[in-house]
């Protein structure tokens, strides 16, 4: 019996457009009425996450890739970088003059240039310019950018706050590099150009794991949802694993079951084939 459902949310809670389909909402209530638990799994961090999922209905909140874990009401789990892991990380960001995020509890902060990134007005306006005069214009931005001086990560106030997951520019390519310059630490992406940060042995599995024991769960209770590389564990290691029709081929090869694209109603046909919703739910409202 099924008694909690976590969605990843890039590529599948939310479209391609960063919206939630309007039967998703639908049944994610629905499945609430029956009590049970609904939220999400993410690489994101808490900050401003509730204006990114469209206020949607949601009792718990594995974030930063399950490192940060809390629901309504008190954190969960949490499990920061140690200090001299941090130091190794922010050596490495420095020397190779890398545009690097620190993701702490509340907030984020590092890379001038990864944060207008994030700018939802500007990736829509990216959208509209041709791929070469990005990639010149993101070489210039990297040749002249102000904070590619010694020291400059390092006068960063959120150091001093536990760091739960850093974001770094880097494409899939380099990835034995960071590994082996990096041995301490966790890669994991959900896209080719930049790689998550996170303690080593952490993944969205694990904070599920702290979720479960907190709320006395048991993983086979647990259906979980996505369309990338970080969640991949995450749907192998729970009771039921769904795949977005848009995800990644590897992510549809592991999955018990693959759905819809996030573009459409995927989450209520997954919800529907296993039960959870009846045949034909929300034909009224369309």
């Amino acid at each position: 019996m099924i008694k909690a459902i976590l969605f990843d949310i890039d590529g599948t809670l939310v479209t391609s457009q960063a919206k939630t389909v309007p039967s998703t909402r639908r049944a994610l209530e629905a499945v609430q009425k029956q009590g049970i638990i609904v939220g999400v799994a993410t690489g994101r961090g808490p900050h401003r996450l509730n204006e990114q999922i469209n206020q949607l209905p949601l009792d718990v909140f594995i974030t930063y890739n399950g490192q940060y874990v809390y629901d309504r009401e008190r954190v969960l789990f949490a499990d920061p970088f140690s200090q001299s892991v941090l130091n190794q990380i922010v050596d490495f960001a420095e020397q190779e003059q890398r545009q690097i995020m620190f993701g702490a509890a509340d907030h984020i902060d590092g890379s001038k240039i990864m944060t207008l990134g994030q700018n939802a007005y500007l990736k829509r306006f990216a959208k509209l310019i041709p791929k070469s005069s990005v990639r010149s214009i993101k070489r210039l931005l990297q040749r002249f950018n102000p904070e590619n001086r010694p020291g400059r990560y390092r006068e960063l106030a959120i150091l001093a706050e536990p760091i739960y997951q850093c974001v770094l520019l880097s494409p899939s390519s380099e990835a034995g590099k960071l590994e082996n310059k990096l041995p301490e630490v966790h890669f994991t992406r959900s896209n080719p150009y930049t790689a998550d940060m996170i303690p080593k042995g952490g993944s969205k599995l694990r904070g599920i794991e702290r979720f479960a024991e907190a709320k006395g769960l048991e993983l086979h209770e647990i259906m979980a949802f996505g369309d990338s590389y970080n969640d991949l564990e995450m749907l192998t290691g729970v009771g039921i694993g769904v795949a977005m029709g848009n995800a990644r081929p590897k992510i549809k090869e592991i999955a018990d079951y693959v759905t819809l694209p996030n573009d459409e109603d995927g989450i209520k046909q997954a919800l529907i084939h296993y039960g959870l919703l009846e045949e034909g739910f929300d034909e009224d409202a369309l």
